[in-house]
């Protein structure tokens, strides 16, 4: 039985309006089934860096353990920023070993705390599921390179693009074809995967609650059918959804149409 843990933890974002993803969480969580539903209580507080390039880092950590307490197999995961997704692999049951990532986001998020801006976490979680970045926050060991899928990265950072080189690449176009997010994980031997699909991903005709809107994204029925030809080769271990940031209880409810397609994807 699925499980949805919901994590509205902003303090990853780099976003000035970050709280916002609070209400992107409660919002979705309005609409998953009750008696499936845990809803962490994650710190209110911004927290401190501790001495690191990474804000927060210490509300980052609570989050984290938080989460490793409530995780449990067939979990999908509601955010929150996009950095849920690295406490959530860091406390997957059996490990990561077996694992493929597919990582569905607008952006990189292949900084660390050396090369991003920011020192927001989100901007670094995919680089830290890599094992790459503050000690304290990524997968040790990471996942390998030739298991991480990208779809859809279409706004990268200089320090980003020699990174994701070595990364099995999707476009929004790739997905043209339905069996091609299938096809590359079944290619990296993979005998689970999790799907991490950051909402911004989207194209912005499709949905608006998003912190850092990227134009010729995808709609929500092809990221939906990508997903399910995909669980038909692969079995899901996991999943997040991520991102939402509604600005107003009126757009998160225009927007909960496409929101809850994905969630019956990955459900």
């Amino acid at each position: 039985m699925v499980r949805f843990l919901v994590v509205p933890q902003w303090q990853g974002s780099p976003a000035a309006r970050a709280m916002l993803l609070v209400d992107g969480a409660s919002a979705i969580a309005g609409d998953l089934p009750r008696a499936a539903t845990t809803v962490l209580d994650v710190p209110v507080e911004a927290g401190e860096s501790l001495g690191t390039g990474v804000r927060r880092l210490s509300s980052l950590l609570r989050t984290r353990e938080q989460v490793a307490e409530a995780s449990t197999a067939d979990t999908v995961v509601i955010g929150g920023d996009c950095s849920v997704t690295v406490a959530a692999l860091a406390a997957l049951p059996g490990g990561t070993d077996d694992l493929a990532v597919v990582w569905f986001d607008a952006h990189g998020d292949l900084h660390t705390p050396e090369t991003s801006s920011s020192g927001a976490f989100a901007g670094m979680a995919l680089r830290a599921v890599l094992g790459e970045g503050e000690p304290q926050l990524v997968l040790s060991p990471g996942v390998p390179r030739d298991r991480v899928v990208t779809v859809g990265v279409r706004n990268l950072d200089d320090a980003e693009v020699e990174v994701i080189d070595d990364l099995t690449q999707l476009s929004v176009h790739d997905l043209d074809r339905i069996d091609a997010l299938a096809d590359a994980v079944g290619a990296t031997g993979a005998r689970r995967v999790w799907v991490h699909i950051d909402v911004d991903v989207l194209d912005p005709a499709e949905l608006t609650g998003v912190s850092s809107a990227v134009p010729f994204g995808l709609s929500p029925s092809v990221v939906a059918a990508a997903v399910r030809a995909l669980r038909e080769r692969v079995p899901l271990a996991g999943a997040t959804i991520a991102g939402f940031a509604p600005r107003s209880p009126a757009d998160a409810v225009d927007d909960l149409g496409a929101l809850l397609r994905l969630v019956g994807a990955v459900a």
